[in-house]
């Protein structure tokens, strides 16, 4: 009798581990899938945006002289979450990504490619447009083949109706400190890409020059 009792003990205690471990792994896969779906739901809102920015860019391009495009970007400006102001693209290691204002809630390196605060935007005199974003393997890891690009590499910066087309003159490494030291031509129009170098203290630099605006 007592043997019989161990048994259905022993029963019990297995049942209740099935569930336990049945209940785990239900809730595992509803985490996965929720994030899966929510990664899902912002690449559609990404490329999205994407589509509505070249459309906008048309239509500056279209605008009468007699309109400024600052005025036709005002009057086509939109209120949904991603309203870029730019793209940034590097065919060589098949990079597209909207940019959004430097006061927008997105232009963080958590969440997008961030303009610095001390950047120029493309159509300013031997300015200086400043971008960083992280390397690594995670899904804001924009910035993960930078160490790829190689001299002469173009780099597109799209704005305002024009492509400004950059090419890839120099990289060197810093410590990663907070601050970098930019080591440009102050007589040109420039486009400096920063990220880290992953699983090292140091940071990459890469420095470009307009050569072409269309």
């Amino acid at each position: 009798m007592l043997k019989r009792k161990e048994n259905n003990n022993k029963k019990d205690r297995k049942s209740q581990l099935l569930i336990v471990g049945s209940l785990l792994i239900l809730i595992g896969v509803s985490v996965i899938g929720g994030k899966l779906f929510i990664d899902m739901k912002k690449d559609d809102l990404e490329n999205i945006a994407l589509i509505e920015f070249y459309e906008e860019q048309e239509e500056i391009k279209q605008t009468p002289p007699a309109e400024t495009n600052e005025e036709k970007q005002e009057e086509i400006k939109s209120t949904k979450p991603l309203d870029y102001v730019a793209v940034l693209k590097i065919p060589s290691i098949g990079l597209e990504k909207g940019l959004v204002s430097k006061d927008s809630y997105y232009n963080n390196v958590n969440k997008n490619i961030k303009i610095l605060d001390e950047s120029d935007m493309p159509d300013k005199e031997n300015g200086n447009v400043i971008l960083a974003a992280h390397s690594g393997n995670g899904r804001t890891a924009f910035f993960k083949n930078l160490n790829k690009l190689k001299k002469d590499n173009i780099v597109s910066v799209f704005y305002n109706g024009y492509e400004y087309k950059y090419k890839m003159v120099n990289t060197y490494d810093v410590e990663k400190t907070g601050t970098v030291e930019i080591v440009r031509n102050s007589e040109k129009n420039t486009l400096t890409l920063i990220t880290c170098r992953h699983n090292t203290n140091k940071q990459i630099v890469v420095i470009c020059e307009l050569v072409e605006k269309i």
